[in-house]
């Protein structure tokens, strides 16, 4: 799992992409591409949204997923899922290479 630890997050807070396709269809229904949404959620670069896109990663800080929703005007739950770890002065694992 991909998630980067935030220090000001209680109990470790993050958000799951629930499904990257509505995502994709509400990008080019709305046509907005990577790069805007990007900055609407906040981003310096687009990268971390191609990703997103693409599927190869699941999990953002919910501010930028926040923003995302707002933007394409949608409710977050409709994009998101919450996840708070019950462990918060553990640091959440990167996704570990061989």
């Amino acid at each position: 799992m991909n998630i980067v630890k935030n220090p000001r997050a209680i109990g470790g807070l993050w958000m799951e992409l629930r499904d990257r396709k509505m995502l994709q269809r509400l990008m080019i229904v709305q046509d907005v591409s990577n790069r805007t949404l990007a900055k609407a959620a906040g981003w310096r670069s687009h990268s971390y949204m191609n990703r997103l896109v693409k599927g190869e990663v699941k999990t953002l800080e919910p501010e930028p997923a926040l923003r995302i929703a707002k933007f394409l005007g949608v409710g977050v739950e409709d994009l998101f899922l919450t996840h708070v770890s019950d462990f918060p002065e553990r640091e959440v694992k990167k996704k570990e290479t061989a």
